[in-house]
């Protein structure tokens, strides 16, 4: 396999995921953008304070007609704890079949990187806080599938394809709101000009 096998072009066959909440979740979904990205462990302070991004700015990302599909490598009772006041949803993938087939990895540079140091300090002193207030939990002092997890982002049209892709280098290397919104909105405006082809043409 190679280490990015999903590029955009690249077609998402049709599946059910199930959340942590028990809803059915539909990728791709018939009627909007998916953004499905991959985490690491439940409790994950550096997946946390993204999240915690994309929460505040959830009603920018629900208008721009993109859903938000979360993948975690925890079980789901390990999950629950962390995921009951988040807006979207969470699905566990323990045996990591999802992360195999859209080829994320693990590897030691998650911690490592150069570029990892900071956003792994403030992540940790910012998780404190919340957990001190009661807002969230520690994570698991030896979590499901290790603390090695790369984290992954992809953008899928409601047909399936992949209209972009990020594999991170670190365990903060994902795409930021702006980001997501900015691709949102280039590809929206591509499907409008199609679209208005089409229609020239039909005339």
């Amino acid at each position: 396999m190679s280490r990015n096998p999903v590029r955009p072009g690249s077609t998402v066959g049709d599946r059910r995921l199930t959340a942590v909440s028990g809803d059915q979740v539909a990728v791709p979904d018939p009627g909007r953008l998916i953004h499905l990205q991959f985490r690491r462990f439940a409790g994950c302070p550096v997946c946390n304070l993204h999240l915690r991004s994309v929460v505040r700015r959830h009603g920018e990302i629900e208008a721009a007609g993109v859903r938000e599909v979360v993948v975690f490598h925890s079980p789901a009772d390990e999950l629950l704890p962390h995921t009951t006041e988040l807006p979207f949803a969470v699905v566990a993938d323990p045996g990591r079949r999802l992360y195999t087939e859209f080829g994320v990895e693990r590897s030691p540079r998650a911690l490592l990187h150069p570029r990892a140091w900071w956003p792994i300090l403030r992540a940790v002193l910012s998780g404190l806080r919340e957990v001190v207030r009661g807002r969230e939990h520690l994570p698991s002092t030896s979590p499901h599938g290790g603390r090695l997890g790369l984290p992954a982002d992809f953008l899928i049209a409601p047909d399936g394809r992949v209209l972009a892709a990020k594999y991170g280098e670190h365990v903060y290397d994902q795409w930021s709101v702006d980001e997501l919104l900015e691709l949102a909105a280039m590809h929206v405006t591509k499907a409008m000009k199609v679209t208005k082809v089409t229609e020239d043409d039909s005339r």
